[in-house]
């Protein structure tokens, strides 16, 4: 017989689940917020989405299209085709015997290069001088940059003419590159990338008896790499597609950057458009060989430039 103190406690049988605990929670769009997102906005959203992937995309990949296609294809084919039936190269090696395209490339190089390099280096003292230096007039210089955004290049394109005429530099290169060496853009966007670095940190350094230049180049200038990829791209890409200033200022075929030249390949009595279409493709390719490179600094760079005003 059992007693009370020895009689084994019995397990008691588990609780049923209800049906709803054991069903997986059903997956629901959100926006940041969190707010649920209704199924037609959410469709709608990729609708807007693919159209302005189309409308940016669009045109170079049908550029793309047309420098692959051969002399005997219609290119104004109606409805039109976007693959090439028969693709070649051939395009791109008439271009080159049309053109000195390589040589043109090699000029726009050497400015574009020079361009990253006066504007990395310019606009990081610049932005960094605007935004942790103390003087008087700091706040009137950075209103200096931001009235000088507003004024339009064609608006003193006539006074850059006459300035490198009375230096001696038109003609050249070094011409091509002065007036764009550094961006009042690329400063302000080193300003804001420095105003975001915290002030304490230099403090700290300050503490350690670092100087204004250790400080510049061993703390704020690592913390800001992304909005340095930023000024490299922008200055590359300023460089690399201007048209305007590089055909006012040069008149030797053989100094012509690759935007001029290409404007060759345009004649009176012919136009071929395979013709424009491989040296469009070959004026691009450098720059999305450079966004590839650069593409994860690039977003990252812009969220730093433009937190701080």
């Amino acid at each position: 017989m059992t007693t009370p103190d020895t009689e084994a406690v019995r397990p008691q049988a588990p609780a049923p689940r209800s049906s709803t605990a054991s069903r997986p929670r059903k997956w629901r769009p959100t926006d940041a917020n969190g707010r649920r997102v209704r199924g037609w906005e959410l469709v709608l959203r990729y609708v807007l989405l693919l159209a302005v992937l189309a409308l940016m995309i669009g045109p170079f990949l049908w550029q793309l299209s047309t420098s692959l296609k051969g002399p005997h294809e219609n290119i104004f084919s109606s409805p039109p085709k976007f693959l090439p039936s028969d693709p070649t190269l051939h395009n791109y090696e008439r271009v080159a015997d049309t053109i000195p395209v390589w040589d043109y490339a090699l000029n726009s190089l050497k400015v574009a290069a020079a361009n990253v390099v006066t504007n990395c280096v310019g606009a990081a003292l610049a932005g960094y001088a605007l935004a942790r230096l103390r003087y008087r007039g700091r706040k009137a210089a950075t209103l200096v940059f931001i009235l000088a955004m507003l004024v339009p290049v064609e608006g003193i394109i006539i006074a850059q003419f006459t300035t490198m005429r009375d230096l001696g530099l038109n003609n050249t290169l070094i011409g091509v590159l002065l007036p764009g060496c550094v961006s009042a853009l690329n400063v302000l966007l080193m300003r804001n990338a420095f105003l975001n670095v915290p002030y304490e940190i230099e403090e700290a350094a300050f503490v350690d008896g670092a100087n204004v230049w250790q400080r510049f180049v061993r703390i704020a200038l690592p913390a800001v790499k992304g909005t340095l990829a930023v000024v490299a791209i922008f200055a590359f890409m300023g460089a690399w597609d201007d048209f305007l200033w590089p055909l006012i200022v040069l008149s030797d075929p053989d100094k012509f950057t690759l935007t001029i030249g290409l404007n060759y390949l345009h004649g009176t009595f012919a136009n071929d458009e395979r013709l424009v279409a491989a040296g469009t493709v070959i004026a691009v390719l450098p720059l999305i060989v450079l966004f590839a490179c650069l593409q994860r600094y690039f977003f990252r760079g812009v969220g730093e430039g433009a937190v701080k005003g």
